[in-house]
Order: C-alpha cells, then sequence, then structure tokens
C-alpha cells in the first residue's frame, strides 16, 4: 500500500466520530494492506511503531520537531514556532506549508506519493533506534529527511507520531473490531481476537497471523516468554459472604498488597545476545551508581553468566532495567523458563513493614537505579504461575496453578522473590480472621480467589474479589476515573490556575463518559501536580485566552452533558483513582451515575486508560441500580 493511501484513510478516520464508521474505514484499510503490511498499519494508526513492551520511541520532543519541520521544508524556526503556537498541531502546521506550494506540488506529490508504507515505516524505526553521541542531530536530519519526501497528508500524519498527538481517537479495542469486520462484515470474532490479544499483547503480530492463517491461527496463540500477558484483574465485593457465595463456599484467601502490579518473563535458553549485552550493561551500572561499600547490593549479579530476564509493568512497560535486584533473584529459580505474575512493593529494612505506595513508587525510575534499589529495596509476593518450562498453565485451575508454583519458589522469605501466602476458609468467621490479620500488618486488605477457575487474562470477574479496608461502606471499591478537563480557580484557588477537574469513564464501544466533577479534597500540593498534569497531556493552545499546554477542542472520544464543559479541555491521558462515599443516579452525568462526595487519593501512573474503571463495573459497584 502507497503511504499516501493509509494518509487518506486516516484522514478520513480523524473526520469521523461514529465509532462504528471508524471500525468500517479501519476494516478497509486492513483488507487492502498486505501480511508484510498490515502489522505497521496497526501500529502506526495507533501512533506507535511496534507493541509497548519492545518500547520503540521515537524521543524527537516539540522543539526537534520543529527544526525538523524547518529542515525539511525550508522555513523558519521562528515562522513555524508561530504556526504552531496558533495551531497547537505540528501536523497541520506541515501541511500548511506543503499546501502552499501551489506552483511545484503537482509535481514535487507526484513524486512523493510513491513512498510505500513499509519504506516510511522502516524509515520511522531506522530514526527511533539511533542512538549514541550525535544521535539526537541524526534522528533530526532523518526525519526532516522522511518529512521532505512526503506528500502534505502524509507529512501531516507522520509529524505527528513523535509528539504523541495522532488524534484519531481509538485504541488496541477498536482495531480488533476492525479486523472482525475486515474478514467477518461484523464483530462476531472480536471475542476470539481480544483472547489472543488478552495472552500475546502484540496486536500487530495478531493481525498478521489472523490475516495470514485466519481464526485457526488465532486460536492457537499462547503464552511467549518476553511477550507479555494482560493481567487478570479483580471485582470488589463489600460482603464477605457474598463473596463466599461466588466462590462456591470455598475459596483461596491472599493478601493484598498496595504496590504495583509484575509480570516476570524468565528463559534460560533464550537470547545469548540479550544475556552478553546485559553483563555489560550491569557492569557499568554497578560501576557508576553503586561503588564499592554498595556492592553487596549486586552480590551474585555482576559477574556470573545470566539469563533472559524481563519485567513488565501492569500497562506492558518493560520495566527491567528497574528492578537489579528482582532480576537477579529471578535468575536463581530453578526453571527453563517461566512467566510469573506478583506484586512489587517497597520494604521498610530495619523494622520489616511495608512503606506506602508513594514511597515504592520512586523505584519506577531511569537514573540512579542501584542507589534507589538501596534505599527503597523491593519484594515481589508472586501469587501466580502462567507458564513453566514450555508449557501455558492458563488454563489450569488455579489450586494446580498454586502447587507448581509453590514448588518453583519454595519457602524462601530472604530473597527479592517471595511465594504469597494463602488460606483456605469456607466460612465467613475464618474470612473476617484472616481479613483483620491483614489490617493489622498494615495491607490494603485481601484478595479471594476461585479455586476451580482458569487465569483470566486481561478480564475483570468474579474468579478474582478484593476485599479492602473501608468496604465496610456503601462503596466497596475506589474508582479509577479519567481526568477530562479542568475549571479554572476562583478565590484562594486562583494561584493555581484551577479549581475543580471533571471525570469519566469508558464506556466500553469507545466513549469516555463523565461521572463526576471534584473541587474539594485535594492538598495545595495536589491542586499544583494537577494543573502541571493537565498542561502535559494537551497541546498548545489556539487561543489567547488559553495557557500553554491547553486545549480548546473537545477531543472526540468524550460524551459530555454541555452544562458540565470545563474551561480546559485535557486529552485522555491522566488516571486518578478517586474515593466517594457512594454513587447515586444521575441526570447530568452522561454516564448516568455520580459518585457522591468524590476525593482524589492518588494519581494511577501505573493505569493506562483502558484500565480506567469501565461503565459497567461502575454499575456493578452500584448494586442497586
Amino acid at each position: 500500500m502507497l503511504f499516501s493511501r493509509l494518509a487518506d484513510y486516516l484522514e478520513q478516520l480523524e473526520r469521523t466520530p461514529a465509532r462504528l464508521e471508524i471500525t468500517r474505514i479501519l476494516a478497509k484499510a486492513f483488507k487492502e494492506s498486505t501480511v508484510a503490511e498490515v502489522d505497521k498499519i496497526c501500529y502506526l494508526s495507533l501512533g506507535e511503531l511496534a507493541p509497548k513492551y519492545m518500547g520503540l520511541e521515537l524521543n524527537l520532543a516539540e522543539k526537534m520537531m520543529i527544526r525538523s519541520i524547518a529542515q525539511a521544508t525550508g522555513q523558519s524556526i521562528e515562522s513555524i514556532t508561530k504556526d504552531y503556537k496558533k495551531t497547537g498541531d505540528l501536523g497541520e502546521v506541515i501541511l500548511k506549508i506543503k499546501d502552499q506550494r501551489s506552483k511545484i506540488k503537482a509535481e514535487v506529490d507526484k513524486q512523493n506519493t510513491r513512498l510505500q508504507v513499509s519504506a516510511v515505516y522502516d524509515k520511522l524505526v531506522l530514526i527511533a533506534k539511533e542512538s549514541g553521541t550525535g544521535s539526537q542531530e541524526r534522528k533530526l536530519r532523518g526525519m526532516a529527511e522522511l518529512l521532505g519526501q512526503l506528500d502534505g497528508l502524509s507529512a501531516k500524519f507522520v509529524a505527528r507520531i513523535p509528539v504523541k498527538k495522532l488524534r484519531l481517537g481509538f485504541s488496541d479495542m477498536t482495531v480488533l473490531d476492525a479486523l472482525s469486520w475486515m474478514e467477518k462484515g461484523d464483530k462476531s470474532l472480536r471475542a476470539s481476537l481480544e483472547k489472543a490479544f488478552n495472552v500475546s499483547a502484540d496486536i500487530g503480530r495478531i493481525a498478521q497471523i489472523f490475516k495470514t492463517k485466519g481464526l485457526k491461527g488465532i486460536e492457537k496463540i499462547g503464552p511467549e516468554v518476553g511477550v507479555p500477558i494482560r493481567a487478570a484483574k479483580a471485582i470488589a465485593l463489600n460482603n464477605p459472604k457474598e463473596i463466599l457465595e461466588k466462590m462456591s463456599g470455598k475459596t483461596a484467601l491472599e493478601p493484598k498488597y498496595d504496590g504495583f502490579r509484575t509480570q516476570i518473563h524468565i528463559d534460560k535458553d533464550k537470547d545469548p545476545a540479550f544475556a552478553k549485552a546485559a553483563v555489560v550493561r550491569r557492569q557499568r551500572l554497578c560501576r557508576r551508581h553503586a561503588g564499592k561499600q554498595n556492592l553487596s547490593l549486586f552480590e551474585g549479579f555482576e559477574n556470573k553468566p545470566k539469563f533472559f530476564v524481563r519485567i513488565f509493568s501492569r500497562n506492558l512497560d518493560n520495566t527491567t532495567y528497574m528492578f537489579p535486584e528482582v532480576v537477579a533473584a529471578a535468575e536463581k529459580l530453578k526453571v527453563k523458563s517461566a512467566i510469573l505474575d506478583g506484586e512489587a512493593i517497597a520494604i521498610n529494612l530495619k523494622t520489616g513493614k511495608f512503606l506506602p505506595f508513594q514511597e515504592t513508587v520512586q523505584r519506577k525510575r531511569k537514573h540512579n537505579v542501584a542507589q534507589k534499589a538501596k534505599e527503597i529495596p523491593l519484594k515481589v509476593f508472586v501469587f501466580d504461575l502462567l507458564y513453566l518450562n514450555g508449557e501455558s498453565l492458563l488454563a489450569k485451575p488455579f489450586k494446580e496453578r498454586r502447587v507448581v508454583l509453590e514448588k518453583v519458589l519454595g519457602k524462601n522469605k530472604a530473597d527479592s522473590l517471595i511465594l504469597t501466602e494463602e488460606q483456605i476458609v469456607a466460612e465467613t468467621n475464618a474470612f473476617g480472621d484472616f481479613f483483620k490479620q491483614m489490617v493489622k500488618r498494615g495491607l490494603e486488605g485481601l484478595m479471594a480467589k476461585k479455586l476451580d477457575a482458569a487465569y483470566q487474562a486481561g478480564n475483570r470477574n468474579f474468579v478474582w474479589i478484593k476485599y479492602k479496608t473501608g468496604m465496610q461502606s456503601d462503596l466497596a471499591d475506589t474508582i479509577d476515573c479519567i481526568v477530562m478537563g479542568y475549571y479554572r480557580g476562583k478565590g484562594k484557588r486562583n494561584k493555581f490556575g484551577i479549581g475543580a477537574f471533571l471525570v469519566g469513564i469508558p464506556d466500553g464501544k469507545g466513549k469516555i463518559l463523565s461521572v463526576s466533577k471534584i473541587g474539594t479534597g485535594l492538598t495545595d500540593k495536589q491542586w499544583r501536580e494537577m494543573k502541571r498534569r493537565c498542561q502535559v497531556a494537551s497541546v498548545k493552545p489556539a487561543s489567547p485566552k488559553l495557557q500553554r499546554g491547553e486545549l480548546q477542542e473537545e477531543p472526540k472520544e468524550y460524551d459530555i452533558n454541555k452544562n458540565l464543559f470545563p474551561d480546559v479541555w485535557c486529552r485522555p491521558k491522566i488516571v486518578v483513582e478517586i474515593e466517594a462515599d457512594t454513587i447515586t443516579k444521575s441526570p447530568i452525568h452522561t454516564a448516568g451515575l455520580a459518585l457522591r462526595f468524590p476525593r482524589l487519593k492518588r494519581f494511577r501512573d501505573d493505569k493506562e486508560v483502558e484500565q480506567a474503571t469501565s461503565l459497567k463495573e461502575l454499575k456493578n459497584l452500584a448494586g442497586k441500580f
């Protein structure tokens, strides 16, 4: 497929608000593509170059892109910056420049519309992989060269990719719908495609296999070490008796840790090149950050031959380099290959007690990794085993997976990988006793797991149920919401530039519905942080009344009552955890429900927008509605 043809499709997608029509347009593009192109079209239409876990980024910020556009078009940096301040869109800036060259436009476009999708994609990958001394300048020149070779519309979309503002308004799930439409003309194959995606979170690979081998090929997709499995999730209930009923009278109880989800992949036969490179990186890390006095942190980690280990976050980021002590512990396991599921939480070395989430999250960093590992050591409490020595365990009952996990981890509590404790209960008194033990230890609560259930990759249902402190109130859980926009501050809050913010939840059909306007319960520090995040998640102003970083148009994913329109719109990027007393019916909020006395608990940097509480989940929490 010509890239100019793909750009035509992207333009149609940008102009289309209807979810079904977006799906049909994508399906046409997929059908027209070749097997060698379909994965690339999937990635590019999502504004990416590869699956998230690969971490392949162009790393060209706005100022660098302005310089690239200047080189590509011969315009001055000043004029491009001026146009960018007016439009807030680098894509529109370069499109306008190219379209204004009417005298030579026809001849240039005739040459430049011949570039194939694969050629443009390969060039972008080369730019992304540039590293070392002078890499930023090489990236800049490479991008300028590519933009210069493209027609105006193609350049518009390529220029948006590095700054992550493609503006098409759909996610992975819409791509899966479109793949089903490509084959069947409806969404009937979506469930099968999503099941495969949950087990192997590479949407380009899913598309390629589906286009080549159809449904039979998709059904054969299983877990693979190095490719993250989308995490199973729990539903919250606030009644132990009801929880036991959902579990058929007997359940496994585990502690609920307030850390971050961690999936650990190990393969001792895979990727020897990685192992050699890892040794070099770790030796350098030790020398640079640990110092001779702190090398005990890396004992058994610096010089021995290393194996393939990857650590993935809840939202599929590769976080391996952040947790050297966890990597070292994983390498000691007596397995050929394995995929473990657990929760990482920081420990106070002096008291042995768990540290708050705010301290645990400090371990998620790119710099001073070794020093932070010494200051805030982590323990990963492993609660599931998804794959072992070449065999998928996903379909096996939880009680069988647990038995195998116990054999793999043993009872070692001194290392960074620890088997989560478990208690089988069949009555509410024992349930309550275990819960009290967890609260006494400073934990959030407990997890109840169905003994005969398979692992529910990417799904949230009643085979895992969480029961937390505070659930004795009407509302059984906190709600993860998406910040949609904010209202300017008055009085005391005028100094923050923000006085309230609007939050919403996904409806499961591609829209985000409002559920609460929050104007109380934040500290001064939280108000400042909210304003900062809203600006980062938005674009430059198209109106002098707006400040830097603010958006004037409602994103097309949003469905909001006009009476609730915020002063400033935010792109759907920020996920916040909200506490509330209860859920009520609402004629104003488009979710049909509202949160009573909502308050910000924390920012959820470990969650993507797609992982926010859904409308279906909110209705389950509301219960009576």
